[in-house]
Formats: structure tokens, C-alpha cells, sequence
């Protein structure tokens, strides 16, 4: 899967953007039609331990699904953001498709 991460404020290490890569790769476990990703590290200047935030917007077919998990670390929020996108893929894979069909009177 193609993944491109932007950092807001400050440069990503290579093993960071690794890490990035090889978690999102795991998505196609759970739902093998992912397109691509993008990811956007930000982080807040607050007294708060808990100021990185990771958004990630994963692209599959008709859909774009967008997590935004804040966190002590990166590699915790993105972690956890794939967390809950592997929730919403298993949700999508498993829920039945429906044709439309136009109703006739």
C-alpha cells in the first residue's frame, strides 16, 4: 500500500516513517482492496504529556475512512489509529452489499 505521511512542525526520522509503513502494510490483512493512505503528524505545544497527534486517512474503494488519535508518542497514536481502522475494515468486509434498485410502482 502506497502511504505518505506529512509531519507538521518537525521532520520524521526514517525509523519512524519504517514503522508507519510497516503497520499500515498490516491493513491488508483485515481488507485487501486498500488503495492507499495518508498520514499527518502533528504535534500540539501543550503541557499535556499526552501532545502528538497521528491522522490517518486510509482510501478504499467508495469509501475514506479518518482516525485522529493524540498520544504520548507517535508510534502510540498510529498504532492505535490502525487499531481502530482494522475495527472499521473488518466492519466494512463483513456487512452484506446492497444493490440499488429502483422501486416500481
Amino acid at each position: 500500500m502506497k502511504v505518505t505521511t506529512q509531519s507538521v512542525n518537525f521532520n520524521a526520522e526514517g525509523s519512524l516513517l519504517d514503522f508507519i509503513q510497516r503497520r499500515m502494510d498490516k491493513l491488508d490483512l483485515f481488507y485487501d482492496k486498500t488503495i492507499g493512505a495518508d498520514v499527518f503528524l502533528k504535534v500540539i505545544n501543550t503541557s499535556e504529556k499526552a501532545n502528538k497527534i497521528a491522522e490517518v486517512k486510509l482510501h478504499v474503494p467508495g469509501d475514506v475512512f479518518v482516525v485522529k488519535k493524540k498520544c504520548k508518542s507517535f508510534e502510540e497514536a498510529v498504532d492505535s489509529a490502525c487499531g481502530s481502522l482494522e475495527r472499521k475494515l473488518v466492519k466494512k468486509k463483513t456487512k452484506p452489499k446492497v444493490l440499488y434498485s429502483p422501486k416500481i410502482s
